[in-house]
């Protein structure tokens, strides 16, 4: 088993490499020669190729599937962006570990496993999670920081450990999810500054914020960057100053994940946010990452938009937790059934004009 005391995160970013273009290639030519017009599976093929690039993925086989859902508080919550109690993040984390929310219920129909990682719930420890705390809640990004860049540096090679754990256990294809009221103010801090964008542009009403109180949400993004004056040149100062450990746990999963060629889905606005930030930090980790839907919040177009990444799924929704991820792999079983079980155009005597 890696652990963090056992491998560098230096050493987790230079193993990220270029998609495989030689077995993409290979991929693309026997997708064109099932049975099955040219191209008539869409972005399902795409999706087919992709995973050919992997190196984690030989043969397009996947065991093992699992969501990795990285739970916090957030010291912002105390400026009222939020209208959920604040004790709903460890309620419902207890709920993941009992299987009975929309992500458990969502995974389980996918046949995949749920982690529930507590990486700061503001509560002494809870049965059933994985205990990686960095702090109980981040600090209030309307007037600090989140964390230091050592508490996110961390807490990145700690994830990204936790990732590679898994991998070596089985898992082929892993989704991130999030939990933790308040999370989308720092997230849309985080998007606003990966793509130098005003937070009226990317602030939305997360769990249901009154829409006539949005402007305060908004004024409450603006002072957090004006304050901390986050460098959005550097992926992990934007994590510390205006992120949150969740969003940084999220990260660490794409980046460990990616390391080793294996996939991630995302789930939603969080989940673009904390990838905009693992790309700032290896851009390489794109290629390895599937996006799953089209989350409902605001800024959601433009962070995609910037990753350079087209959403499978358009459903409105909203949840977080991962329940997109869940919906998604679904896709990812499908593209990987077509390449290995459809029948060649070639041993049905069929011939297609070209």
């Amino acid at each position: 088993m890696q652990t963090s005391s056992s491998i560098s995160f230096s050493s987790i970013v230079s193993a990220i490499v270029p998609l495989d273009s030689v077995a993409m290639a290979r991929t693309a030519t026997r997708l064109d020669g099932l049975l099955k017009p040219t191209g008539s599976l869409g972005r399902l093929e795409h999706l087919a190729i992709q995973l050919a690039g992997m190196r984690g993925l030989p043969g397009h086989h996947i065991d093992r599937k699992q969501i990795i859902v990285m739970v916090a508080d957030h010291g912002v919550y105390d400026e009222g962006v939020t209208i959920s109690p604040k004790s709903a993040t460890a309620i419902h984390a207890q709920n993941m570990v009992k299987g009975i929310t929309g992500v458990c219920v969502l995974a389980e129909n996918a046949g995949a496993e749920v982690k529930v990682v507590d990486v700061g719930i503001d509560s002494d420890p809870l049965p059933g999670l994985v205990d990686m705390r960095a702090g109980r809640g981040s600090g209030n990004i309307a007037h600090e920081p989140a964390m230091s860049r050592q508490q996110a540096e961390d807490l990145l090679l700690a994830s990204a450990c936790l990732t590679l754990e898994q991998a070596a256990d089985g898992v082929k294809l892993f989704g991130v999810g999030e939990l933790g009221m308040a999370n989308t103010t720092p997230a849309a801090a985080v998007v606003s500054v990966f793509t130098d964008s005003d937070p009226q542009q990317i602030v939305g009403i997360g769990a249901n914020f009154p829409s006539d109180r949005l402007h305060h949400k908004v004024a409450i993004v603006r002072q957090a960057i004006e304050i901390n004056r986050p460098d959005a040149s550097d992926g992990i100062d934007v994590l510390a100053k205006v992120g949150g450990y969740d969003l940084v746990g999220m990260a660490g999963v794409m980046l460990g994940a990616a390391s080793v060629g294996l996939p991630v889905i995302l789930d939603g606005f969080p989940s673009y946010a904390a990838a905009l930030a693992a790309c700032r930090i290896a851009p390489g980790v794109r290629h390895y990452l599937i996006p799953s839907h089209l989350s409902a919040e605001k800024g959601s177009i433009i962070a995609l938009q910037h990753l350079q990444l087209e959403p499978y799924l358009h459903l409105d929704m909203r949840l977080g937790e991962g329940s997109g991820a869940a919906l998604a792999m679904h896709l990812v079983d499908a593209a990987c059934a077509t390449y290995n079980n459809m029948g060649l155009l070639a041993d049905s005597n069929i011939v297609l004009p070209s």
